[in-house]
């Protein structure tokens, strides 16, 4: 249904979101809107380290990642909150180097309950499904 998902503004396959960040544990620390590249094929969101610096937010990990080159890199990897419009949640980013087009990954996406249309490149709103299994019953 067009127009129930968030602001997105495509260009020539590709598709960007303003997206505002903070630091999950300090929401007085936060930056305004970032032009974010939805990215389904990155699994982590990556931001500039210094903005992530300058929010306070700490290196939680460091993983290795596959570049788009081929070659691998390691990269610290921190928690932060994301929102876009009224979807709000906390994801894993990546701290990326200076000059990096923020990037806005798949886990990211789901933490927010959003899909990519892969044909109209369109942020929706993703199915959500919840199996419960009944206290006492059957296995």
């Amino acid at each position: 249904m067009p127009g129930t998902g968030p602001t997105i503004v495509p260009r020539v396959g590709i598709t960007f979101a303003r997206v505002n960040v903070s630091n999950p544990r300090r929401p007085d620390l936060g930056t305004d809107a970032i032009e974010f590249l939805i990215d389904t094929g990155a699994i982590y969101s990556a931001v500039p380290a210094s903005v992530l610096e300058a929010l306070a937010i700490p290196r939680l990990d460091r993983h290795e990642f596959t570049l788009a080159d081929g070659s691998h890199q390691a990269y610290d990897v921190g928690e932060a909150f994301f929102e876009l419009e009224a979807k709000r949640g906390t994801s894993r980013v990546v701290f990326a180097p200076e000059g990096v087009t923020p990037l806005l990954g798949a886990v990211t996406l789901e933490s927010l309950g959003l899909m990519v249309n892969p044909v109209t490149r369109e942020l929706l709103p993703m199915r959500l499904f919840l199996a419960i299994i009944a206290a006492g019953g059957s296995r």
